[in-house]
C-alpha cells in the first residue's frame, strides 16, 4: 500500500479555497500563474498574491510575514546558489554535512537522473521516492508488493516533467537540476509516520515550531515557542486547546536549526522525530509560497516584525 503525501499544506488551503470545485477556472489560473512567471516573477508574485489575499503585494515597505517571504523570494533568495543548494533535496545533503550535522540525514538508497534510472526489483520493500526540485513530490511505500509500480513510474515522470518554480514564481526552485531520490522509509515504534516539526528561524535563532501530527489519520496543527508553550499566532481552529508533548530529540533539532539557518533572513528547518532521533526533512524559504493562510493578522504582524530585510 503507498499514498502520496503533500508536505507543503499552505498553497494547497489558500489556493483551492479560492476555486473550490471549479477545475476549468482552476486549469486557466494555473496556466495564467505560469505563463507571468515566464514573463516576470515580479508580475506574477503581485498578480498571484492579489488574487489568493484579494490585497496589492507590498514590496516596496512589506510588513508582514507573507510579504516579507515575497520580498526575500524576489530579492535576496533569487539566483542564490546556497539557496538553490538548501531547496534541493538531494544537494542540500552536502550543506548539512558541511554544517556538521550529518547524523540527521535519513539514510539514502539511490539517486536517480529519470524514471528509467530505477530498478524496481533493487528498492526496499519499504520507501520514500522524492522528486528533489519542489515541494509536494513525495511517494511513500510501505509495502512494495502491494503498490503498482506503472503508477508510481508515471507520477515520478509526471513531476520530472513540471517546472515547479512556475506553479507559485518561487523562483527559489529554478535553478535545481531534477532528479529522483530514494529515502529510507521512516516509521514510529508504533508504525505510525513520525510527527512533523518546523522551526521558524530567523537570522540563525530558531523562535517557534509548527507540529504537524495525526498525518495518518487527519493533519493537525500547532504553534509552539521554544519553551513548548503554545502561541496564538495561527488563524483560528489552530492551536485550540490542544497538548502534544515534546519530542525526545527536541534539543538536537534545536542545535541542528541554529546550525543550519545562519545567516539566513529566515528560513523554515522541518524535522522528524524518529523514536528519539531527530531526522532531517527539508528546509523551506518560501511556505506556501509566501501565501500561507493558517496565521492570524497579528501572527502575519508578529513573524514578520522577526525577519530583518536589508536596509532596515
Amino acid at each position: 500500500m503507498y499514498l502520496y503525501f503533500e508536505t507543503e499544506e499552505g498553497i494547497s488551503i489558500t489556493m483551492k479555497s479560492k476555486f473550490k470545485n471549479n477545475l476549468i477556472v482552476r486549469n486557466i489560473y494555473a496556466i495564467v500563474r505560469r505563463t507571468l512567471t515566464r514573463i516576470s516573477p515580479f508580475i506574477a508574485s503581485k498578480v498571484i498574491y492579489r488574487i489568493s489575499k484579494g490585497k496589492a503585494l507590498n514590496l516596496k515597505e512589506p510588513l508582514d510575514f507573507n510579504e516579507k517571504i515575497m520580498w526575500l523570494k524576489l530579492n535576496t533568495y533569487y539566483k542564490n546558489p546556497l539557496v538553490t543548494m538548501c531547496v534541493d533535496k538531494y544537494a542540500v545533503r552536502k550543506y548539512i554535512i558541511e554544517c556538521g550535522c550529518e547524523k540527521s540525514l535519513n539514510d539514502l538508497v539511490g539517486v536517480y537522473d529519470s524514471v528509467d534510472d530505477i530498478k524496481w526489483e533493487e528498492l526496499p520493500q519499504e520507501f520514500v521516492l522524492k522528486c528533489n526540485h519542489g515541494c509536494g513530490y513525495n511517494i511513500i511505500c510501505d509495502d512494495k508488493s502491494k503498490a503498482d509500480k506503472q503508477e508510481i513510474y508515471a507520477q515520478l515522470s509526471a513531476w520530472m516533467k513540471e517546472d515547479y518554480y512556475l506553479n507559485y514564481a518561487e523562483v527559489n526552485y529554478q535553478f535545481v537540476p531534477k532528479k529522483i531520490i530514494c529515502e529510507k522509509y521512516l516509521r514510529t515504534n508504533d508504525g505510525l509516520l513520525p510527527n512533523d516539526y518546523k522551526f521558524y528561524c530567523f537570522d540563525g535563532i530558531p523562535r517557534f515550531v509548527l507540529v504537524c501530527y495525526d498525518r495518518d489519520v487527519e493533519l493537525k496543527l500547532i504553534f509552539l515557542d521554544m519553551n513548548w508553550n503554545n502561541v496564538k499566532i495561527g488563524r483560528e481552529g489552530i492551536n485550540d486547546g490542544i497538548q502534544i508533548p515534546k519530542p525526545a530529540s527536541f534539543e538536537s533539532m534545536v542545535e541542528y536549526s541554529k546550525k543550519l539557518s545562519k545567516g539566513f533572513p529566515f528560513v523554515r528547518m522541518d524535522f522528524y522525530d524518529v523514536n528519539g532521533k531527530a531526522v532531517f526533512g527539508e528546509m523551506t524559504f518560501t511556505p506556501a509560497g509566501g501565501l500561507a493562510d493558517y496565521y492570524s493578522d497579528y501572527g502575519l504582524q508578529y513573524l514578520g516584525e522577526l525577519i530583518h530585510l536589508e536596509g532596515e
